[in-house]
């Protein structure tokens, strides 16, 4: 049988056995540390046992020749890749931010915080890409009045400069435009989520914009039973409502222009009961008002917004997502519309509806 070695015993053991693990360990350390001037413990670590330089060398100068002899290990040869050597779809950046000067309807421009991604396909013999390629293609332009057409010079000089062939960019931001309320005449700004993305697959390019309009939406079967329970028995009663998202993503033929104006427009053509900013109490009277003149159900959103975006020309392809965050559920009503073979999917991403809330 092992004996059982007590506390004490072992404090015994170690006691005779002279310095302990620890002791050794720190004299050791001790050896290898350069002595102390002075009690200066900052000049001591300069002094490093094996010659390395600790302090940050402010004047040191980059010349042709140290870069050339520094190591890039992205480019590196295939016997560098780890796992399978298989091409990859795309590779970039993410949520690289700047300001841009975006080109409004009227011709003048808002600097508007952008949030851009980019990447770019990468050969199967290849072990990586030179990410801030992107942002120094990018940064060429940063001055410049921006629409699609800049996106799609921008996807091509990084798509040669990193030698490949596919190439995706989508640029985000929160678009304002000033809006008066319904009755009082006051105005305030409402902010639209917009992002424009341009998509290079060998020769070919695809432009796409992206663009969230919030409104109310009036249940159509809460309104009628809320009435009849008001006709039949003299009950009050009142309809639920929620707010609303409705996404659109359109591809824009070539050529042609559209402006964040004109699918506000649109929408508000096809949904009038968009949100408000500024209301006073003859604003929320109206707004009510409004709500009950248009009733709305998720699947008539969808057909709605389709049908006002099918009668203009600028759109080809395009897909039509509405959630309406139910008041009356715990859970959303939601629904997905899309013309053409751009945007059909077999599966969708299972966050895609939860994306769809309205922050403010």
């Amino acid at each position: 049988m092992n004996e059982i070695v007590l506390p004490k015993q072992l404090n015994n053991a170690k006691a005779s056995t002279g310095a302990s693990f620890g002791e050794e360990k720190m004299e050791a350390i001790s050896r290898a540390t350069p002595s102390k001037v002075d009690n200066d413990f900052g000049r001591a670590l300069d002094q490093d046992p094996i010659g390395l330089n600790r302090n940050y060398p402010e004047n040191f100068v980059v010349n042709d020749a140290y870069k050339a002899s520094m190591p890039d290990l992205q480019n590196g040869p295939s016997s560098l890749i780890k796992g399978s050597k298989t091409a990859i779809q795309h590779v970039g950046i993410s949520n690289f931010r700047l300001p841009l000067k975006w080109r409004t309807r009227s011709g003048e421009s808002l600097a508007l915080e952008t949030s851009v991604t980019g990447s770019v396909s990468l050969e199967a013999s290849k072990k990586g890409i030179n990410m801030s390629r992107i942002m120094r293609s990018f940064y060429k332009y940063a001055d410049s009045p921006f629409d699609l057409e800049t996106a799609e010079q921008i996807l091509k000089t990084y798509l040669d400069d990193l030698e490949s062939f596919d190439a995706r960019l989508q640029l985000s931001f929160r678009y304002p435009m000033l809006k008066r309320s319904l009755r009082s005449n006051l105005e305030g700004y409402q902010y639209y989520d917009v992002a424009y993305e341009v998509i290079r697959k060998g020769k070919s390019s695809t432009k796409i914009m992206h663009f969230d309009y919030v409104y109310s939406s009036t249940c159509p079967c809460s309104l009628e039973l809320s009435e009849h329970a008001r006709n039949s028995r003299g009950q009050i009663a009142t309809p639920h409502s929620q707010r609303s998202v409705a996404r659109i993503s359109a591809v824009i033929e070539d050529d042609k222009t559209i402006w964040v104006e004109d699918l506000v427009d649109l929408c508000l053509k096809a949904i009038p009961t968009e949100t408000q900013v500024m209301v006073k109490r003859e604003d929320e009277q109206a707004f009510a008002e409004l709500n009950g003149s248009n009733p709305i159900f998720v699947e008539d959103a969808v057909r709605l917004i389709y049908a006002a975006l099918d009668e203009v020309s600028p759109f080809g392809d395009f897909r039509v997502i509405a959630s309406h965050q139910e008041s009356l559920h715990s859970h959303d009503a939601v629904s997905i519309l899309t013309k053409g073979g751009t945007f059909e999917q077999v599966s969708y991403d299972h966050r895609m509806f939860a994306s769809l809330y309205h922050v403010g």
